[in-house]
């Protein structure tokens, strides 16, 4: 039977107390963690969000109260008053270790059913066993850790930006669908029937709106909704830092953003990180990584091989070069001893797998091996090896497209998965600015060209003059802030002048009555002196999982949804009441009536 709290009040947390606090009167309360019985000795660890504590009873306690402490399982909710003393078996592993409570006086302050799985930080059990139980799950100390991290990550970010001068506005939840290129999340309205709200993919027209209502320096910790498919990195709804900023350029962004980083890690995690933050343009990041958020934590960079085997009797390298296409490369250091053939041909049907024609490698060890080797001539391989700076005891992997945009990628997905497989290890953080990105990418299929990015990003200057002739050379002037291989952030300065905007949706095929008809509130307000702005959002949940070495978003959110897009523990999405639906003009009948 579960006992009142009565006059009780908690004096300390569990994981405070300390050797000094030797002699104090106190009062704790928190989970059962574990008892040990040792006959004449009761030990009971006595668990809060700040660490546990050890209980003691011994042959000097009342029995009474000896029994009751016999009697508490684990996850019993517990007040505890005692004494605190320095323990005679010192425990060097916990920051509690040298101190126990010698109680006096016990409560139960609730009762607790077997749970479905041992509450341990290594907890084995599956997944979505643990999540179904989210609340027990999230008593373990290392998730427990990382929510309070996340705390104090919104609260470094908060005093920040406000100290920098920013104003913190509150954006609606319930909004007017726009295109940001995934689906919305919809919510039908009761009062206007058969139209929708949608929850928004970011803040971005009404921030944009800020600046023009002359509040020059807007924030939001933002809580956003996108319909897509889930990944470790992602979930359905998310939170992300969001910023716009008026009278700037880039250098200004960047300026308040690396600040920000710099003071956040030093505070939270008592880290320096380098500044400034290094920057590459996209071109190169692709080129030397093949990848735009590439992980500069190791080497293993892309090589061109294109005039090194130009000409030779290898013809899947020749014919990718007649196409126009290029022959690139990475080398793994040292590997040859590591790796064997069977698991260079793994490598080579990953490759595969994610869309390679094929991959030639060359294992160069005393007794070198190789794919392709035998079609080059001893000069050619010479060329080879000094373009790829490949040495002894190397591996070189090779490929050949026609399309050099995607060998980069594809050869960026085989860094990764080389490394990986290498066990290469990666630490620390490092941040690194992608900057100068393509305004269009070319879509193949519709032989169309397409914004890279949302349609009010800017030109760079000096490539205004390519918008009509010359779409492949037009450069945004947008950028993304990347850690450890994953995209943090992304933004860019606004475009403000009318006429441009114009001309930019019409280049993308918007007619100016679907332009209007999708962002005219937008295009209005730029009619009444729109300041130049520009911003950027960073990813809260992601920033968060990498702050902590998570491996996955679901160890930093409190209450996440899985594969599914589905939340395992309150069972949603779930089926509503036919009148919910009939209020909201959506029940079946009302639908096929209509439709006739």
């Amino acid at each position: 039977m579960a006992e009142q709290l009565g006059k009780d009040r908690r004096t300390h947390y569990c994981g405070e107390l300390r050797r000094e606090d030797a002699g104090k009167k106190v009062c704790v309360m928190g989970w059962v963690k574990k008892r040990r019985n040792l006959g004449n000795l009761l030990f009971i660890d006595l668990r809060d969000r700040s660490g546990y504590v050890q209980l003691a009873f011994d042959d000097s306690t009342d029995a009474a109260l000896f029994e009751k402490a016999n009697g508490c399982r684990n996850e019993f909710v517990l007040s505890a008053t005692g004494t605190v003393r320095v323990r005679s078996s010192i425990n060097p592993d916990i920051p509690t270790g040298e101190v126990e409570i010698f109680v006096e006086q016990l409560k139960i302050l609730g009762e607790s059913e077997t749970p479905p799985f041992e509450i341990v930080d290594d907890c084995k059990t599956a997944e979505d066993i643990r999540l179904k139980y989210r609340y027990l799950d999230l008593r373990r100390s290392n998730l427990q850790r990382n929510i309070m991290l996340r705390h104090r990550v919104a609260k470094v970010t908060r005093d920040y930006f406000d100290e920098n001068g920013f104003i913190e506005i509150e954006t609606p939840y319930l909004i007017r669908s726009t295109p940001e290129g995934a689906r919305d999340y919809l919510v039908p309205s009761r009062v206007h029937p058969g139209s929708f709200y949608a929850l928004p993919q970011s803040p971005q027209l009404y921030k944009q709106l800020s600046m023009v209502a002359g509040f020059d320096r807007y924030f939001q910790i933002a809580r956003c909704f996108r319909d897509e498919d889930l990944r470790a990195d992602r979930q359905p709804e998310f939170t992300q830092i969001d910023l716009e900023m008026s009278f700037v350029d880039m250098e200004d962004i960047f300026k308040i953003a690396e600040g920000y980083v710099s003071r956040l890690f030093r505070e939270v995690l008592n880290v320096e990180i380098p500044m400034p933050i290094p920057r590459y343009t996209y071109r190169e990041v692709m080129e030397r990584f093949g990848s735009d958020k590439p992980d500069i934590r190791f080497g293993m960079e892309i090589h061109d091989l294109s005039e090194a085997v130009r000409g030779c009797g290898f013809s899947v390298f020749t014919n990718a070069l007649e196409e126009g296409g290029s022959v690139r490369c990475i080398v793994l250091k040292g590997a040859a001893e590591q790796m064997t053939r069977k698991e260079i041909d793994k490598l080579v049907e990953y490759a595969k797998g994610c869309g390679a024609k094929g991959v030639a490698w060359v294992r160069r060890a005393e007794q070198t091996s190789s794919s392709f080797l035998k079609f080059l001539t001893e000069e050619e391989i010479a060329k080879l090896y000094e373009a790829a700076e490949c040495e002894e005891g190397d591996i070189l992997l090779a490929m050949a497209e026609a399309d050099t945009s995607r060998l980069l990628y594809l050869l960026g997905q085989l860094r990764l998965e080389a490394a990986n497989r290498l066990g290469i290890k990666r630490e620390g953080f490092s941040f690194l600015w992608v900057v100068e990105f393509p305004f269009f990418e070319y879509d193949r299929e519709s032989g169309e060209w397409l914004a890279m990015h949302h349609p009010f990003t800017a030109v760079m200057d000096d490539c205004l003059p390519y918008l009509e002739s010359d779409k492949g050379r037009v450069r945004a002037k947008c950028y993304d802030l990347v850690l450890n291989g994953i995209e943090l952030s992304s933004g860019s300065i606004r475009i403000t002048d009318p006429v441009l905007q114009a001309k930019i949706f019409e280049l993308l095929g918007l007619s100016d009555e679907e332009a209007h008809a999708k962002f005219g509130y937008l295009l209005d307000a730029f009619r009444y002196g729109a300041p130049p702005h520009g911003g950027m959002a960073i990813g809260l949940d992601r920033l968060v999982m990498q702050m902590v070495g998570a491996e996955t978003l679901r160890d930093v959110v409190a209450f996440p949804k899985v594969q599914n897009a589905s939340e395992l523990m309150t069972g949603c999405p779930a089926e509503v009441p036919e009148q919910a639906l009939r209020d909201l003009g959506l029940h079946p009948d009302q639908i096929i009536e209509k439709n006739s």
